[in-house]
């Protein structure tokens, strides 16, 4: 257990269903667990921000870098970017850095509850869609590589509609419980992505747009349904793919 899950039982128990979900060989297994942990996840994160609303020393704003490397890097560069962008973070990386150090290194902007959701998240995201990569049946004729770099993008895209939703659904829950008693939780919400957004400008004077990439195979869909498949703890093409750069 690390520190952050020392911190909160309910990061200790999201990680325990993650677990499960990254050992499992059944998608039944791995889509049963789905709605709990997606659940918890979305719910932990509204909850943070309500209490940093009450007391501001509960939660900062930070940096953290993640390193980003192995097979299909950029597809897991762009994993962990669509991860943090629907956790209310931002990310940033050099344009140069695959070439420059063999490695992405990914900035990633957000208060601490964020971040500590953002690299649970990826963890295991990245062990299910690789293991699940690996299963896919590549059709005869595509080229295998642009196949499994298309199947990862499909996950991506899942993924991110799925963490949307569970993230719309945790906020709307709480506005209904909260009533007429402080700010509204889209106001909350508003603000902490202004706190984040000023601290990215602090630290960078100069941002770029990395260029969408195209895909030549054909499993998209098939990443896709195994993306609405994997264990969430809890997109389009051009939109999955186009992430912000840090000028290098």
């Amino acid at each position: 257990m690390n520190k952050d899950e020392q911190r909160s039982p309910m990061l200790a128990k999201i990680r325990a269903l993650l677990a499960k979900a990254e050992a499992t060989e059944y998608p039944e297994e791995a889509e049963a667990l789905t709605a709990k942990a997606a659940e918890w996840m979305a719910t932990y994160g509204i909850e943070q921000a309500m209490l940093n609303e009450a007391d501001p020393s509960s939660d900062n704003a930070e940096d953290r870098l993640i390193p980003v490397s192995g097979k299909y890097m950029t597809e897991r560069r762009i994993l962990l970017c669509t991860i943090a962008e629907q956790f209310g973070c931002k990310a940033y990386y050099g344009s140069k850095d695959a070439k420059r150090y063999g490695e992405y290194r990914v900035r990633v902007f957000g208060f601490r509850s964020d971040l500590e959701r953002v690299e649970m998240m990826f963890t295991s995201l990245v062990l299910q869609a690789f293991s699940g990569m690996a299963k896919a049946y590549v059709p005869y004729g595509e080229n295998v590589a642009a196949y499994r770099r298309s199947w990862l993008r499909g996950f991506t895209i899942a993924i991110r509609d799925r963490i949307k939703q569970a993230e719309t659904n945790a906020a709307d829950a709480a506005e209904e419980e909260r009533g007429s008693e402080g700010r509204s939780v889209a106001l909350v919400l508003a603000d902490r992505r202004g706190v984040v957004e000023a601290l990215v400008k602090k630290t960078y004077t100069k941002i770029g747009t990395a260029r969408p990439s195209l895909l030549t195979g054909g499993g998209q869909r098939a990443g896709y349904k195994a993306g609405e498949r994997a264990d969430l703890g809890g997109t389009r093409i051009s939109s999955a793919t186009k992430r912000p750069a840090v000028s290098a």
